[in-house]
């Protein structure tokens, strides 16, 4: 085939006032474009998977997301990431969650798909799987002075309102979970998505990051999907699958990803989806119902990257 690769990522979803100022926004931003170019770069030696896999790794490694680096503490001040990976050639997955000892989480996502017979691997199997290939380091590469200090903050903030988790998550647009899709030069599709959580989530939660056809979806001649936002809502609606299952009734890529935030939106209220998507024409599609999504995309041969935060930013 002779297809210009093409990529597309996340940086999260949520509300604009988690940005301390315009400096901090910049930031955020400038790390989709480097992890684009990192996903492009990709592709010259490797396929889709390799793709989504650097361009994630390097928004874990960036500390700017909820994932990797960046993640949120859970209720008792802990680390929890999930990811999910998948390969739309023959529809292989691996994920994994709950887990407390690993900066690049996508990696070790890859390892479970590629390296052990199963898909999805949690808890302290997790921990050993990093150790096995390099991969666990200590709580201390992980939590840092400003997490404990807002972490303190908002336990104080719960204990006195008993608000439930999720509207805090809501509330403070702590929903930073990053993700990427892509198409490769010979047309395949790939899919990631990588989060520490919801903020003082109960520890052991789980949400729709490491689970195929919620946080993300790949399949070939159709499209690969990667979710943001709140993930119990996202599981119920099985968003990113939902988006395949109407691209393969022939919906066309954008009208599919809105459509899907749409159901979201009518079954669940607005504030807590994003997706972005991209089919196997190369079509790049993305929308959401809160007030920012940070995403960003490009193909071989553009020189330049998109980027976009708010809802009126043109994009693709």
């Amino acid at each position: 085939m002779n297809t210009k690769a093409v990529i597309a990522i996340h940086g999260g979803a949520g509300s604009a006032s988690s940005f301390i100022n315009e400096e901090h926004r910049q930031r955020y931003l400038n790390g989709l474009i480097d992890a684009v170019n990192t996903g492009l770069e990709a592709a010259k030696r490797g396929d889709a998977l390799d793709m989504v896999t650097e361009a994630v790794t390097t928004m874990e490694y960036d500390g700017s997301y909820d994932a990797g680096r960046g993640s949120v503490l859970n209720l008792y001040g802990e680390v929890e990431q999930d990811a999910g990976i998948m390969w739309g050639k023959d529809l292989s997955v691996g994920a994994v969650a709950s887990v407390k000892h690993v900066i690049n989480t996508i990696r070790l996502a890859r390892l479970v798909m590629e390296k052990t017979d199963h898909v999805l691997i949690t808890g302290n199997g997790t921990e050993e799987l990093a150790k096995q290939f390099g991969l666990w380091v200590p709580s201390t590469e992980l939590i840092n002075e400003a997490k404990i200090n807002r972490y303190k903050s908002l336990i104080r903030n719960l204990r006195s309102r008993y608000e439930k988790n999720i509207e805090l998550a809501k509330r403070f647009g702590l929903t930073g979970t990053v993700g990427a899709v892509a198409l490769d030069r010979n047309g395949n599709l790939a899919a990631a998505t990588s989060t520490g959580g919801t903020i003082l989530k109960w520890p052991g939660r789980v949400g729709d990051s490491p689970l195929p056809g919620a946080g993300y979806w790949a399949e070939n001649g159709v499209c690969a999907v990667s979710a943001t936002g709140i993930g119990e809502f996202i599981i119920r609606a099985m968003a990113s699958f939902r988006v395949a299952t109407l691209v393969k009734s022939g919906t066309r890529l954008d009208d599919a990803v809105r459509q899907a935030v749409d159901y979201v939106t009518r079954m669940f209220g607005p504030g807590n989806i994003g997706l972005i998507a991209v089919d196997g024409a190369g079509n790049v599609a993305s929308a959401f119902n809160t007030e920012v999504m940070g995403r960003a995309w490009s193909r071989e041969g553009m020189n330049k990257v998109v980027v976009a935060h708010y809802p009126n930013d043109p994009f693709p």
